[in-house]
């Protein structure tokens, strides 16, 4: 079984979609300190006058003793300007109306924790963007160490054979641990492919995924893809 793993994320870049679909098991890593003014509770996307933040506001008080699942929205009515924000800016392309409606309605149900709407918010985009995997919630487990050997106890206890780290974790992952306990681990390459953004940009890296899937719908995978590893097999170990 090929795993990875992520922390929550709101409203994801194409690179987060690309390292779950190397994968076979996808496991949301809430169980972590919420970091603050990362992209946990925010996203980015294109308007007309340029890059944009949508945030979800959170409670901070104690945050940095919380966890991510325990981290609770602020303000019960903040889809209401995110929704408006997302639909001024990407209204006219050609594949809104067919993705907007699901997203809108996962946003306005109000979850009270962060978390949990990141989950219901990812799983609209794996199954939009065609990579529906299996998922579970690392608070769901009694994972146990830190960094390197908090994956490695994570891919013991799931069974995991094989484990995709995101680029960075060639700077802290203990391959040798990994390969005493006969766990492969691969270590994701990607670079955004190129497309036309509209208002005759220069392309615009980093963005939330739903700037590719409003604009391409069901070809979004393949952009993803393009010009990247399509199985773990090609990645560095």
């Amino acid at each position: 079984m090929i795993l990875t793993a992520h922390q929550p994320t709101f409203l994801p870049w194409t690179g987060l979609l690309h390292k779950i679909a190397l994968a076979e098991k996808f496991i949301v890593f809430d169980a972590v300190q919420f970091e603050y003014h990362e992209y946990g509770n925010r996203c980015r996307i294109l308007t007309d006058q340029g890059v944009q933040f949508v945030t979800v506001p959170v409670k901070t008080q104690g945050h940095t003793s919380k966890r991510f699942c325990d981290m609770e929205i602020a303000d019960p009515k903040w889809a209401d300007k995110a929704v408006k924000t997302i639909r001024g800016s990407y209204a006219k392309t050609k594949f809104f109306k067919t993705y907007s409606p699901e997203l809108f309605e996962i946003m306005r149900a109000h979850p009270a924790d962060l978390a949990t709407l990141n989950v219901e918010l990812m799983a609209f985009l794996l199954k939009s963007f065609g990579i529906e995997r299996p998922t579970a919630r690392a608070s769901s487990f009694d994972f146990a160490g830190y960094k390197s050997g908090l994956v490695l106890d994570m891919c013991k206890t799931l069974g995991a054979e094989t484990y995709v780290f995101g680029a960075a974790g060639k700077d802290y992952a203990d391959r040798q641990s990994f390969a005493d306990a006969g766990v492969k681990v691969k270590f994701q390459r990607f670079t955004p492919a190129a497309y036309d953004q509209g208002w005759g940009r220069l392309f615009t890296p980093g963005l939330s995924s739903l700037d590719l899937l409003f604009r391409y719908g069901p070809r979004s995978l393949e952009i993803v893809l393009q010009g990247n590893p399509t199985k773990v097999d090609e990645l560095d170990d």
